[in-house]
């Protein structure tokens, strides 16, 4: 019996959005991303299988790359990895219910790109620091070292709680100081959850076309004061993730 097909869609863009020939969507072998049309709107999409597993690797990376790069020539509102609908129908109903919120929040997004700063402790410059300050966990520190972990087990969990607190308040300040920094180039931010137990950082921004050589600068001015204790990235540039989808402005 021949596989049904769906459309997956990736983000919504104006209506004079082509994708290029070269884009490629999820799915093995990549989908021909192609759009949808209602009025001023258009969505990204690309035929898939219904029963088509997706959410491997290589699904994320086709879906991530094909919206930054639109993203850098035109506003977009992403949609949630893995939205498929039963076809061209659905798409366009789903433009025209929502229509004027969607063209209204790609009017706000014109010319604008998220960055995501990411940085990490250094573990062993950080516990170094803090065992210096810290006169209580330097003791504990000293009191385990050496000793077989069956023996100073309690210890060595105490000692393991004080270090992540530090790093969850150091990472509280770091954030704070980062948007302090760098927020006067942005047009918004949005601190981020950790996603390991040493991230120093993780904050998004919203940059306009024309300040993102002045934000750059200040990330790299912030970087390089702590370039010892933290090994920052700059992410970027990126669809606008962390400020508005789709499915924020449909729920």
């Amino acid at each position: 019996m021949a596989q049904e097909n769906g459309l997956f869609i990736y983000g919504i863009v104006p209506s004079d959005v082509e994708p290029t020939p070269e884009a490629e969507g999820v799915g093995s072998p990549p989908g021909e991303v192609t759009t949808v049309r209602h009025g001023e709107l258009a969505a990204l999409v690309s035929e898939v299988g219904l029963e088509e597993p997706l959410g491997r690797p290589a699904d994320l990376t086709a879906y991530e790359r094909l919206l930054d790069g639109t993203a850098v020539v035109a506003p977009v509102l992403p949609v949630r990895f893995g939205t498929v609908v039963t076809g061209a129908d659905a798409v366009e109903d789903l433009l025209a219910a929502h229509h004027d919120r969607f063209a209204a929040a790609l009017d706000e997004f014109e010319d604008r790109l998220q960055y995501t700063v990411h940085g990490r402790f250094d573990e062993q410059e950080f516990i170094s620091g803090f065992l210096a300050e810290n006169a209580a966990a330097a003791a504990l520190a000293d009191e385990v070292r050496g000793r077989p972990e069956i023996e100073s087990r309690e210890q060595r969990i105490r000692l393991g709680e004080m270090i992540s607190q530090a790093v969850e308040l150091r990472r509280e300040a770091e954030n704070r100081d980062l948007i302090d920094a760098v927020g006067r180039y942005a047009a918004a931010d949005a601190a981020l959850p950790p996603s390991h137990e040493l991230d120093a950082v993780r904050v998004s921004f919203l940059v306009a076309g024309d300040g993102e050589d002045e934000f750059v600068r200040a990330v790299e001015d912030f970087a390089e004061q702590r370039r010892d204790l933290i090994r920052m990235r700059l992410i970027g540039p990126l669809a606008p993730y962390d400020f508005v989808s789709a499915h924020q402005l449909v729920e």
